[in-house]
C-alpha cells in the first residue's frame, strides 16, 4: 500500500506556470511507475503524464505534450509535474497514482490538488 499526498495547486492566469508535488509513503517508491491524472467538473478522470520506475521513460497526453514535464526524486519519495503555458482547459483537480508500469495503475489515489487557470 502506498499513501500519496498531492500539493502545489492554486489559481494562475493563462500562460502561467505551476509545479505540483506528490509525496509518497513507503520504502519501495523507487520501484513504482508514477503518474499524474486530472478530473475536471463533470468529466471523467484522465491520464496526464507518467514516468517509469527508473525515471528513464516518460509519456504524456497529447493535450499537455510540450507544456508539462513529469519528474521524480526517489531520495525524497516525490514525483513532480511542472506545468507551463497553462490554459483554462487545464483547470481540474490533479491526482497522482502509482503503478507497476506506465498504463498499469493501482488505486492509490490521494486527495488531489485543485488547479484553476483563469482566462
Amino acid at each position: 500500500q502506498v499513501q500519496l499526498v498531492e500539493s502545489g495547486g492554486g489559481l494562475v492566469q493563462a500562460g502561467g506556470s505551476l509545479r505540483l508535488s506528490c509525496a509518497a509513503s513507503g520504502r519501495t517508491f523507487s520501484s513504482y511507475a508514477m503518474g499524474w491524472f486530472r478530473q475536471a467538473p463533470g468529466k471523467a478522470r484522465e491520464f496526464v503524464a507518467g514516468i517509469g520506475w527508473s525515471g528513464g521513460t516518460t509519456y504524456y497526453a497529447d493535450s499537455v505534450k510540450g507544456r508539462f514535464t513529469i519528474s521524480r526524486d526517489d531520495a525524497k519519495n516525490t514525483v513532480y509535474l511542472q506545468m507551463n503555458s497553462l490554459k483554462p482547459e487545464d483547470t481540474a483537480v490533479y491526482y497522482c497514482n502509482a503503478g507497476t508500469q506506465i498504463g498499469v495503475w493501482y488505486n492509490y489515489w490521494g486527495q488531489g490538488t485543485q488547479v484553476t487557470v483563469s482566462s
